[in-house]
């Protein structure tokens, strides 16, 4: 009996143990979730996890990460199912066996539109936006019934991180060194021109905007703020569509200051996808107004020039891309990209001086007619050969090379009346300036998983730079322009950059950690084959860190720490020497001895996502002790503008998007970035602090008979540098949308600046012996109307590799006619 006893305690002990260890048995689960149709990532999908047996009793909760990804530890073996649901889209099970092993991947699970919910009257929920994560963010401009009649510039208001104030002026993370991407491939015209361009470009052509606040060690090291990707195409690494087919939309509209018309293209052929885009905008800005008084003090006593100025503005835009891609097999992918973009800035002025008091005595006055017909233009084209290994699923190498061209032309004409100077040299005079950077770009990158929840990537890079400019000053004699040698200038400037990176990343059930490390070397050579200067060569390095930390708060919120060390290297704006003597009096030049300003950035990213509400807050800052800024003094009664590394700045501050589906028809969203900035100088015993708030609220309503209807509201308060400030600018816009015959064809129309006709910025800006108040008045009411019309098989996308060229080096300064001409060039 006492056998028996023992053997059933003994039997009962084995029992437990092996219970215990199927208990203990811990599995990481894994995948990816993509669309069916489009073979893009499904963000934030709900994922719920548990037994067969008790399919309702959920055993753990997760969510899909921003590429659709999804990890998570599911305890015991046996039997299980896996639930997938988002908006809009039906739910999607999965049934699969744990054995007790350390991982399984689950693969590719395609989830698909809800067919019956998405063609029924009312739809159930609203697509989010936005996307998060902790060093990066999505918003979804398709998605934004607002795009069909808003400029680029104006969805980026909506931006989480991004602000753009009344000049137009866009900052990124809180800074205004920042890099513009179209598609993954940098453009240095839209770099170098960020607010004209994009306020000349239609956000229909946008299908998200990517903002990167903490790029990683595989970017380049320039872009203090981040990099602005303007995605319109599919994005790079997902699967091609097998369906053959042509897909066409066609766009045109019309406003009160201009028109658009476009078309995009995209046709399928078995291995062979080619997609085509082009686009022309015009716009007109009239009556543009400009009150300036500048009071001197020297040895003569207080000298006052009083300046009204009357401006009209015309830009055209015509962009064209063609994307091409050829599956060679299912190891081996070619990518081509080609593109061309044309913009010229004409502004027509009309200015009166008078100058009284002072080193101008008694006083005297002259008229100023301005003539100014800027051009730019960019041809840029890539190729890609990308291989993945059969036996290592992960692993990619990537070759690339890169081409680009920006040339640009400036013609200005100043023609100058007056019946009293006696002081000035006021002869009629021409500048033609010609510049160009061009940029040969070789590239290779390596990706390789080492574990599950492990990558690592590295690379190296080669860009061959060359900067041309060559300014031609011309003076008015009896009728005839005739070339002065002594006003004009040719140089070369020349930067060869070697690069080299690596990264590795961590990602587990709760938290992800990222690190890499960035090495440039710089060669640069400086010649002046005319004009003033000496020929000059400067080699340097910079090694560029880069880290950060997630920790998942719960299913649907993280937080993270991140990171960064940036370089902006000055352009060739900032950099050419010459000096533009237009104004009589007032001079500009650049500063051939720029050095590359460095910026540490820290911050703390707080996101939360679900069904109700999406959350981003971020809290930076960011220190930079030898910054590039412009500053302006006087020299014999001549006020002087260049550029230096003269400043030390210090800039926090708290960025906070929320948006609210209050219900299954009505959005309302929030983009608030509050900063503090401190600028100081030694070398101009200078300093400057202060306080900006820029502000976005809006509300979106799905009305009866699918009306779309937009309410936005934006205001700013003053931005500072170092010797001044610019004012704040509040503007209202308006939007109703509908779609017709399937959504294959829309009708939009909108209103800008319906309740404040004008926007008025005040600037005040002063040094040891001189000071500047002006005021702008700039009329930008506007209605628009556009339509758009699609038709063939919207299945087509380009596919590309998922690395390639990305130069985000250069900085590049507006001119002043640049500046204001784009303000509320709105389409």
């Amino acid at each position: 009996m006492r056998k028996i006893n023992l053997a059933s305690k003994f039997a009962a002990i084995v029992l437990l143990m092996i219970m215990a260890l199927n208990a203990s048995a811990q599995t990481l689960v894994k995948g990816v979730l993509l669309d069916s149709l489009t073979n893009e990532s499904e963000p934030y999908a709900t994922i719920r996890f548990s037994k067969k047996s008790a399919p309702d009793k959920p055993i753990a909760l997760a969510a899909t990460g921003l590429q659709g990804e999804f990890q998570e530890k599911v305890n015991g073996k046996g039997e299980y199912i896996v639930t997938f649901s988002s908006v809009g889209k039906t739910t999607v099970k999965r049934n699969f066996i744990l054995n007790g092993e350390k991982a399984l991947d689950l693969g590719k699970i395609f989830i698909s539109d809800d067919v019956k919910m998405l063609g029924s009257v009312e739809v159930v929920a609203q697509k989010p936006l936005v996307t998060m994560e902790v060093d990066k963010l999505n918003y979804s401009v398709a998605d934004d019934p607002d795009s069909k009649t808003y400029t680029v510039i104006d969805m980026l208001r909506k931006v989480p991180m991004v602000t753009v104030d009344g000049n137009d002026n866009i900052t990124v993370n809180g800074s205004s060194s920042f890099k513009v991407y179209v598609d993954g491939r940098p453009n240095v015209m839209i770099s170098s021109n960020p607010s004209i361009t994009l306020k000349a470009m239609p956000a229909s052509l946008i299908k998200s905007i990517e903002v990167i606040t903490n790029p990683g060690a595989k970017y380049d090291a320039e872009g203090v703020g981040g990099v602005l990707n303007l995605v319109t195409n599919q994005q790079s690494g997902q699967k091609k569509i097998t369906n053959n087919g042509t897909n066409v939309t066609l766009r045109a509209g019309v406003n009160s200051r201009g028109y658009l018309s476009g078309v995009y293209v995209t046709s399928q052929k078995d291995k062979l996808t080619v997609s085509a885009n082009g686009y022309h905008v015009y716009t007109r800005m009239k009556d543009m107004k400009t009150d300036m008084q500048r009071t001197q003090t020297s040895s003569s006593g207080h000298s006052l020039i009083d300046f009204n100025q009357n401006m009209d503005n015309k830009v055209r835009l015509t962009m064209g891309d063609i994307d091409a891609s050829y599956d060679m097999d299912s190891l081996n992918l070619i990518s081509a990209s080609f593109g061309v973009r044309g913009m010229s800035n004409d502004n027509n002025g009309t200015g009166y001086n008078r100058m009284n008091g002072g080193y101008y005595g008694t006083g005297f006055g002259y008229t100023a007619l301005t003539n100014t017909n800027m051009y730019n233009f960019s041809i840029n084209g890539s190729l890609d050969f990308q291989h993945s290994f059969a036996n290592h699923k992960g692993r990619l190498l990537t070759a690339s090379y890169r081409l680009s061209t920006t040339p640009q032309k400036n013609n200005t004409y100043s023609d100058f009346e007056s019946d009293d100077n006696t002081m000035l040299n006021l002869t009629d005079r021409w500048l033609n300036e010609h510049a160009n950077t061009m940029e040969n770009t070789f590239q290779i990158d390596y990706t390789m998983p080492l574990a599950t929840g492990q990558n690592f990537d590295a690379g190296v890079k080669y860009i061959l730079r060359s900067n041309r400019s060559n300014s031609k000053y011309y003076l008015d004699e009896s009728g005839n322009y005739v070339f002065d040698d002594n006003s004009s200038m040719n140089y070369h400037h020349d930067n060869n950059i070697v690069a080299a990176y690596s990264e590795y990343a961590l990602n587990k059930a709760k938290y992800g950690l990222k690190a890499g490390l960035r090495y440039e070397y710089t060669f640069q050579d400086v010649k002046y084959l005319s004009g003033k200067g000496e020929d000059f060569t400067s080699n340097y390095g910079n090694l560029v860190p880069s880290a950060s930390i997630t920790y998942k708060l719960g299913q649907s919120k993280n937080i993270g720490l991140t990171y960064n060390l940036r370089i902006s290297r000055p352009g060739i704006t900032y950099l050419n020497p010459y000096v533009n003597t237009q104004d009589p009096t007032a001079i500009t030049y650049g500063n051939s001895n720029l050095k590359s300003e460095e910026a540490h950035n820290f911050g703390i990213v707080y996101n939360l996502f679900n069904a109700k509400w999406i959350v981003n807050l971020n809290l930076r800052y960011s220190l930079c002790n030898n910054g590039i800024e412009e500053y302006s003094f006087y020299n014999n009664h001549v006020l002087n503008t260049t550029y230096g590394n003269i400043v030390k700045r210090k800039n926090g501050g708290l960025s906070a998007f929320i948006n609210w589906n209050a219900s299954k028809n009505t959005r309302i969203y929030v983009n608030e970035s509050v900063s503090y900035t401190n600028i100081r100088s030694n070398e101009m015993e200078m300093k400057n602090h202060g306080w900006n708030n820029s502000l976005f609220v809006g509300f979106q309503q799905t009305l009866p008979w699918q009306l779309r209807f937009s309410a936005n509201l934006m205001t700013s308060t003053k931005t500072q540098n170092l010797q001044g400030w610019s004012s704040g600018y509040t503007m209202d816009i308006f939007n109703i949308s509908k779609t017709f015959l399937n959504d294959k064809l829309s009708v939009n129309l909108g209103t800008a600046a319906l309740l404040s006709k004008n926007i008025k910025i005040n600037s005040y800006r002063h040094g040891s012996d001189y000071e500047t108040i002006s005021h702008t008045t700039i009329p930008i009411r506007m209605i628009a109307l556009s339509v758009s019309y699609s038709f063939g098989d919207k299945k087509t996308n380009v596919k590309k590799s998922q690395k390639t060229i990305n130069n985000d080096d250069l900085i590049n300064k507006q001119s002043q006619t640049e500046q204001i001409g784009t303000i509320g060039a709105n389409n």
